[in-house]
């Protein structure tokens, strides 16, 4: 199983704890509010239409999502939010993309570049990673919710490129064009989903245990917790009982 799907496995159980905290509203509506700059109607604005059901998956109220909207279209004041992808190595080798949305990026610089050099990794250049992920639709399904039949055949029909056995769940790969439809034939289908998003997977594996898979553990979840931060993507394969180990 992926960097990628493990850590949105371990953030789906965490998900109850990061709304008490406000954590999913905070980010969701920068997401909203950066989405709406490229036009309000979520019919024609793809990214603002995955943001907006998002953000109704966790029950935002529809003025907080209405006011994003108008801060992102101009109609509503608000302070600049700037997008900033990092790209760097964790603990033993494994590539680390973080998207961040920050008004301040001076700060969001120099606190991420902070956060790999204390956890066993360093921030690279531009670039440096990025070639080793393709930008993909995600789609997470804890594997009891389907047999792999059922899951082949609605995701295939609705423009899936791959169903994966990733360790327990299902993965559902597919060009990011074929995202909302994809979605929305397995939500028909009754399929609940742990995690859908358009995201950075990546295109092959670095094995870690021991020190290296504790720390790039620990780098995750420190990343994943600053405010400035919308996501995190890694290459890593951590078995599983490593990761029951952290807790």
């Amino acid at each position: 199983m992926s960097g990628h799907s493990k850590w949105a496995t371990i953030k789906h159980k965490k998900a109850a704890l990061d709304a008490k905290r406000g954590k999913v509203f905070t980010r969701l509506i920068k997401e909203i509010t950066i989405a709406a700059r490229s036009g309000g109607d979520p019919d024609g604005n793809p990214r603002l239409r995955t943001a907006i059901a998002a953000a109704k998956a966790v029950s935002m109220p529809a003025d907080n999502i209405k006011r994003a909207v108008m801060r992102g279209t101009g109609e509503l004041d608000g302070g600049q939010i700037d997008e900033i992808m990092f790209e760097g190595y964790g603990p033993g080798g494994a590539a680390v993309m973080v998207s961040t949305a920050t008004d301040n990026r001076n700060r969001t610089v120099s606190e991420i570049r902070h956060m790999f050099s204390k956890h066993g990794g360093n921030l690279g250049e531009v670039g440096s990673v990025g070639w080793m992920f393709e930008r993909k639709s995600h789609i997470l399904i804890e594997g009891d919710k389907a047999s792999e039949e059922q899951l082949m055949n609605i995701a295939l029909d609705a423009g899936a490129d791959d169903v994966k056995d990733s360790g327990g769940n299902w993965e559902v790969l597919a060009d990011p064009a074929a995202h909302d439809g994809l979605l929305e034939a397995i939500q028909k289908a009754g399929i609940p989903t742990v995690e859908a998003a358009v995201a950075m997977v990546p295109k092959n594996l670095v094995k870690l245990e021991g020190k290296n898979a504790t720390g790039m553990l620990k780098l995750s979840d420190a990343l994943e917790e600053h405010d400035d931060v919308q996501d995190v993507y890694s290459n890593f394969d951590i078995d599983e009982s490593e990761i029951e180990a952290m807790g």
